[in-house]
This record gives structure tokens, sequence and C-alpha cells, in this order.
């Protein structure tokens, strides 16, 4: 089964140009150990000041494979010079970073 998560945050208009260079070209470690967490589909959209990205998830344990991730030290300095271009919406919950969105519509 497959799971569709979409999620959005702010991109600092200052480091707008900082974020394009860096998703122009990702770090392969971190596409791989995405890819090894049951990712894949995974992009990110820009309108004005915000960021929407979307991904399928095809595992069975989705916070054991973003630990995997996030325990990374490729995606771990990643997040170091993407993390510092972004800011959480308002809306956003306690301690979360890219806000989950909640599916509305799917057709297959």
């Amino acid at each position: 089964m497959v799971i569709r998560k979409a999620m959005v945050i702010r991109v600092r208009p200052e480091k707008l140009a900082e974020y394009r260079a860096l998703h122009a070209k990702p770090f392969p470690g971190v596409i791989a150990a995405l890819k090894a967490a049951n990712v894949s589909n995974y992009s990110i959209f820009l309108k004005d000041d915000l960021l929407f990205g979307y991904l399928e998830y095809s595992g069975s344990d989705w916070a054991a494979d973003m630990a995997k991730v996030a325990a990374d030290p490729e995606t771990q300095r990643w997040w170091q010079l993407t993390d510092p271009c972004q800011t959480p919406l308002e809306s956003a919950a306690p301690g979360e970073w890219w806000a989950d969105m909640e599916p509305l519509f799917y057709m297959a």
C-alpha cells in the first residue's frame, strides 16, 4: 500500500537562490537514504514563498524509516544547509518543521 504525503513550509526570500541551487544538485546520499526508507516520487514545488512537498511512501513503519533518514550523516549535513533557508508555517504543530497537509481528494 502506498501512502501519499503532502507538506508545506515557507522559504526565506533572501535564501531562495541558495535553496534553488541546493536542489539543482541534491546530495546523492540523501536521495539514496530516502529511497532506502521507502520514499519515492518526491517532489518540491514553489509558489511565492511557499514550498509544497509531495512524496509517496511504500513502507510499513513511517516513524522508523524517517528515523533512519534522520540518522544518516549526509542527510544531516544536507539539513544543515537547507534548514536555514526555511521557516515553518505559523499553523505548524509544535516541533513540526514541514507542516503535514490534510488529503482532501485523490483521483487514481
